[in-house]
């Protein structure tokens, strides 16, 4: 319960966020992310990926604050993509707004396998398969979340954080 009354209050004081400081908090966030999602028990086995695709400010950020962590009991694993083809399994895809998502998204989803949570930070990347969506809006960070989009990968959302969009969003 402290982590996200913590997470609601990093959203509420971070009214103008600078671009500098925008990788940091989508990290924190995507970090807290995993922990308000329902995983199948086939995502629990082995080291828990969070793969990066074209990102590398998130990865240098994702690296430091998850070093020697472990979710549950998986080592929690920090994999750099350079690459749609080089994109394969994992349980959490980070996709950066230089990446086309709409474009790359059926190959992505098919590459990471099934019960993977997709993060983007493109507009409308929803639309197309991601789970949360980070997006900037009158200069805040806010981020959007498809449930849908979720149950089609079988996860399911914590309905802490499902409130904490509403909250935000405009």
């Amino acid at each position: 319960m402290k982590k996200i009354v913590l997470l609601f209050v990093l959203v509420l004081l971070m009214p103008k966020v600078g671009f500098a400081q925008i990788e940091k908090y989508k990290s924190v966030f995507t970090l807290n992310f995993i922990r308000y999602i329902g995983w199948p028990e086939q995502a629990k086995k082995g080291d828990f990926i969070i793969g990066v695709l074209k990102e590398d400010k998130i990865v240098e950020w994702l690296g430091s604050q998850s070093d020697g962590k472990k979710f549950g009991y998986q080592d929690v694993v920090i994999k750099t993509f350079n690459s749609v083809e080089e994109v394969s399994k994992c349980q959490v895809l980070y996709v950066s707004s230089s990446i086309n998502f709409s474009r790359h998204a059926e190959a992505l989803l098919s590459k990471i396998g099934s019960n993977a949570l997709v993060i983007t930070e493109t507009e409308g990347a929803t639309k197309y398969g991601s789970v949360i969506n980070f997006v900037v809006r009158d200069e805040v960070l806010k981020f959007e979340i498809d449930d849908a989009n979720a149950q089609k990968l079988g996860l399911s959302i914590s309905s802490k954080l499902t409130s904490m969009t509403a909250a935000i969003q405009m």
